[in-house]
Formats: structure tokens, sequence, C-alpha cells
């Protein structure tokens, strides 16, 4: 089920159930699950093949509701008072009260949430009252999704329900920043909120600590299009599917004018067209390494590995 028949009423029924329905965000499609059952989450992780040792975030409806799950200090206030709902997690210290399932954590100490600014998961949190616990709706390793077609085409017939809020906006998975004890802070994940919009409320981050998995989208392997992906390409290779950005044109652009919010929207949308394609290998144009360049490349590079 993935039509526009599929209504928000009759998701809220199936997450209460303890079954799965991808749900839109702003930033990609969540494959959503309630957090605090064991049962219901482990459901994500068979469905997309997801090692149990990543874990998940936890969407909240309010920061009541994050208060409930996480200890928040002064930063934390902070920072969710600026940008939440938005496309912002924060890794937390996870409260010893907290009815969320152990797999959600993957045995850390510490939990991920967001509040997500999309009318329709924000709609769904509101009636269902539970956090949700929701990674990329698509299996692991593969494209996230940024629209409902691609949710049922990396799933296919074993598809969960697609709730349809149309295209997502960021197009890009959310940053995540971890709070340390005693001030310090890392950014896990680039994303559409950037280090230094962070920085302005932190001050500077600390060193990176190292290949520690310690939150979703830290794993070498990942968003990987099925096909070999070149990076940093300043003309077409024979054969390959070419993904251009400003002024180099190819079989679609990130963005004709250079802008790289509208190439982080994009972004997935490409690889999905190419990873579609006739072509054997995908190709893509150089990409700015500032501000959200970063984030781009951080998922570009993942993917080239894969």
């Amino acid at each position: 089920m993935s039509d526009k028949s599929f209504t928000v009423a009759q998701a809220v029924a199936h997450l209460r159930a303890g079954e799965l329905v991808a749900i839109p965000t702003e930033t990609v499609y969540g494959l959503a699950a309630r957090a605090d059952s064991a049962e219901a989450v482990a459901k994500i992780y068979r469905t997309k093949g997801r090692p149990d040792f990543n874990p998940l975030i936890v969407h909240v409806a309010s920061l009541a509701m994050a208060h409930r799950i996480a200890v928040f200090d002064d930063r934390a206030e902070a920072l969710a008072s600026r940008f939440w709902p938005g496309p912002l997690t924060l890794v937390l210290p996870l409260r010893d009260t907290a009815a969320i399932a152990p797999a959600v954590t993957a045995g850390l100490a510490t939990v991920a949430l967001r509040q997500p600014a999309h009318p329709v998961a924000a709609e769904v949190l509101e009636e269902l009252g539970i956090p949700l616990a929701a990674p990329s709706a698509n299996r692991s390793y593969r494209l996230s999704p940024t629209r409902p077609e691609h949710v049922r085409s990396s799933f296919g017939n074993g598809s969960p329900p697609v709730l349809d809020g149309g295209e997502c906006a960021a197009g890009l998975e959310s940053t995540i920043v971890a709070l340390r004890p005693g001030g310090g802070w890392a950014v896990l994940r680039p994303g559409p909120v950037s280090e230094e919009a962070l920085a302005a409320h932190l001050g500077p981050p600390e060193k990176s600590r190292g290949a520690t998995i310690e939150a979703p989208g830290q794993l070498d392997r990942h968003y990987s299009p099925g096909k070999p992906l070149g990076l940093d390409c300043i003309a077409r290779p024979p054969g390959a599917y070419m993904i251009g950005f400003g002024e180099m044109a190819g079989d679609v652009s990130l963005s004709p004018s250079g802008d790289l919010a509208e190439a982080a929207a994009r972004l997935y949308a490409c690889l999905h067209l190419g990873a579609a394609s006739d072509c054997a290998t995908i190709s893509v144009a150089p990409i700015p390494r500032h501000g959200m360049g970063r984030a781009i490349n951080d998922r570009l590079s993942r993917a080239a590995k894969s």
C-alpha cells in the first residue's frame, strides 16, 4: 500500500499495532516503528537488513517527549530551542527510566533524538503519542528515499505501507551532533545544519574520536547506488551516467545554478536516476567542500566505497 488513500489515521493504527510504516520527513522517508517495542524495532532491522550494532534515531513529537527519553543540559536545550523541529539530531545520555527498546540504542548509553519538521510526520507523532524509531526507508547500504516510489523500489513486493507526503524538501539526512560531558561536542554526521551554525552556539568542536559507531550514517559503506561511482569528474567517462553540477552539465544536474541546498535536495533523486539507467557506471561532477557541500561529499564518498 503506497498511494494517497493510505491516511494518517491508518498509519497511526499500524504503528500502534507494532507494524512498520514508511513516513515522510523533511530529510528523507523513514521506516518507522514504535520505539518502545522490541518486537516492532526488530522488524526494522529485519526489513532493512541492518547491522544490529548501528543505532536508530528516535523521532519525537515535542521537547517534552524528548525529556522523558534523554537528559538535556543547557546546550541541548539551546539547540533544541533553535533547531527543532528540524533536521538536527542530538545524541544525549539515555535516561534510566526511558521506555525505549534496547535495540534502538544498540547497547549504547546514549540515544539519538530529533523532532521532525514535516507536517505529516508531526501529525503522526502527535496522534500516536509514542516516540518512533525511524531510520531511512530503504534496504541497508542502499540509496536513501526522498520520494514514495524510492521506498517501493528499494523494498519491492515486501514494501511496508507508505504514507505519501510528497518529495522531501531537504533531501539529505539530518545532521547528528553528540554533546559530550564536560562541554565537548562533535558532528557525527554532516547534514543540513552546518558545523558553523552549531559552533555559533557551542564554540569550537572537539577532535574526532575515531571509528567508533555512535550514531546512524557512520559506516564507511553506505548510500550505495549499486554501481561503481566516480567522484570529482571534470569530464564524462565513456559509458557513464553523468550527474552534473553548476556549469558542468550531465544527463541530470544536481543544480545548474551551483546552489548547494538545491544539490542536497536532489542528491538521492539523481543517484536513483543513475542507478535505474542503462549505464554501467555513474560519475559526479566536483562539488565544493564547504557549507552543505561537506554533507553532500560525505554521502558521495560513502556511496563510492560500496
